[in-house]
């Protein structure tokens, strides 16, 4: 039996792609949720939420990500985002992925996946992705 997905509205969609970053290697800790709600807070979609209803939101997309895996969630997800929240969304996530300063392979493997889900251009993706490393870059 196939598993039937649920359509997202755009505030979920645009919070399920920076969420699946995080998870995508299996962890999620405190500090990454805390800069997750930071950055997702900081947009009025989300600034607009009381703070129960921002926490029933990542709860429930938490709960996706568990059932359906990252995979899932971004192919939920990428549809209902418009090119220039695409863009913004894959550009949180490589944010989030490169702010520990150390890409691992499961995370290289998502942020590919996340570029052709989306669909990014090739070199727009690898702009992102340069301008992320360079940010985070340690000295």
């Amino acid at each position: 039996m196939q598993a039937m997905t649920i359509s997202m509205n755009t505030a979920e969609a645009f919070a399920a792609i920076p969420l699946a970053a995080v998870c995508c290697d299996q962890t999620f800790g405190k500090d990454e949720a805390r800069v997750i709600r930071e950055q997702l807070l900081e947009r009025s979609s989300y600034r607009a939420m009381e703070p129960y209803a921002f926490g029933l939101l990542i709860s429930g997309l938490l709960k996706r990500f568990r059932e359906e895996s990252w995979q899932g969630l971004i192919a939920a997800a990428a549809p209902q985002l418009n090119p220039e929240q695409q863009q913004t969304a894959f550009a949180l996530a490589a944010q989030l992925i490169h702010c520990d300063r150390q890409v691992s392979a499961p995370e290289r493997e998502f942020l590919i996946a996340l570029a052709d889900q989306l669909p990014l251009a090739p070199e727009r993706a690898l702009q992102i992705l340069d301008v992320c490393e360079l940010l985070n870059r340690d000295f």
